[in-house]
């Protein structure tokens, strides 16, 4: 399953992790969330996130697992669809401590995945990616844990795609601000689009009316000749 798997992030979940990590106290190297979301035909699609307390050291790492299993139910009453399907943390390294955080999560889940964000933006771009495990040794041997990449792809709803859109165009501006488009506003552009779309067809039928007509004509020519 882990090679044929297809992780579909949606961009609230991205937002979701971000901002959990501003808010991280000043002596967290990384923030941990639990992923929820559904299963259909091979693939996964995380929809939704909410982050977990922990804390971490060199030795140890302990997260609050009451605070997780109370948010997931306050989720369900929302939105019953989602289920855990894994879990986040920032950074882009799999340590120990993450197999001790996978463990937890799949008695959770049945495959959950690992999805890590690199927040650090040294590359000049967020690195997202998502991991499966699998049990590796002999049996009757110490056993570890392997971690497999699985393939990421980026999708959105469309109230989705039109945030997304509107952030970005707040990218350029000094302020990093963007002004709100009233809906009158946005049912003139809409009006507006539809009428160069409906230009454009409008054109190309013709078009292919003319080629059409040229074309009978030079048929009956022949027949007549």
């Amino acid at each position: 399953m882990a090679a044929s798997l297809v992780c579909r992030v949606h961009p609230v979940v991205l937002f979701s992790i971000i901002d959990s990590y501003e808010r991280r106290n000043e002596d967290a190297k990384r923030v941990i969330g639990t992923l929820l979301g559904i299963y259909d035909k091979g693939s996964l699609e995380v929809t939704n996130c909410f982050a977990v307390p922990h804390n971490e050291s060199e030795d140890e790492v302990a997260a609050d697992l009451e605070y997780a299993r109370n948010m997931y139910e306050l989720h369900r009453k929302v939105n019953a669809s989602e289920v855990i399907v894994g879990w986040y943390s920032t950074g882009n390294e799999v340590s120990e401590h993450s197999v001790l955080i996978h463990e937890y999560y799949t008695r959770e889940s049945k495959n959950p995945v690992h999805l890590t964000v690199d927040t650090s933006l040294k590359s000049s771009k967020m690195d997202i990616k998502a991991y499966v495990s699998s049990t590796i040794g002999v049996p009757g041997k110490t056993m570890g844990t392997m971690f497999t990449p699985v393939q990421v792809e980026m999708i959105a709803y469309e109230p989705e795609r039109v945030g997304v859109d509107l952030i970005q165009k707040g990218k350029h501006n000094p302020k990093r601000t963007v002004q709100m488009v009233s809906d009158l506003t946005q049912v003139s552009r809409a009006c507006s689009s539809l009428k160069d779309k409906l230009a454009v067809t409008q054109e190309y039928i013709e078009d292919i009316l003319i080629v059409g007509r040229i074309s009978h004509g030079l048929n009956g020519q022949f027949t007549t000749d």
